[in-house]
């Protein structure tokens, strides 16, 4: 019965009826838990904004320094514990 009564609508009713429900759902955001964050939000000024990118450059140097450590350890000591010290591998 249903297919009956969507066949016999308009195709200009069925696109109002979803963007009508695309709609509401753009609403019920506007009062959920996001809105305040959204409404909250403002651009920063500019030592908001130097202090922020201060502090993340800070922290991937920080995070690319343990990587390169990592890095150096896993090539250079961990061979050479486990083939001459341990002796697996030989």
């Amino acid at each position: 019965m249903s297919n009956e009564t969507e066949k016999k609508r308009s195709f200009e009713d069925r696109v109002q009826d979803r963007q009508d429900w695309i709609e509401a759902q753009f609403r019920r955001i506007s009062r959920g838990s996001w809105a305040r964050i959204i409404r909250m939000a403002r651009k920063p000024s500019p030592q908001e904004f130097k202090q922020t990118s201060i502090v993340c450059g800070i922290g991937l140097f920080v995070l690319g320094a343990i990587g390169f450590g990592l890095l150096v350890l896993m090539d250079n000591f961990f061979p050479w514990l486990i083939h001459d010290v341990i002796g697996i591998g030989n």
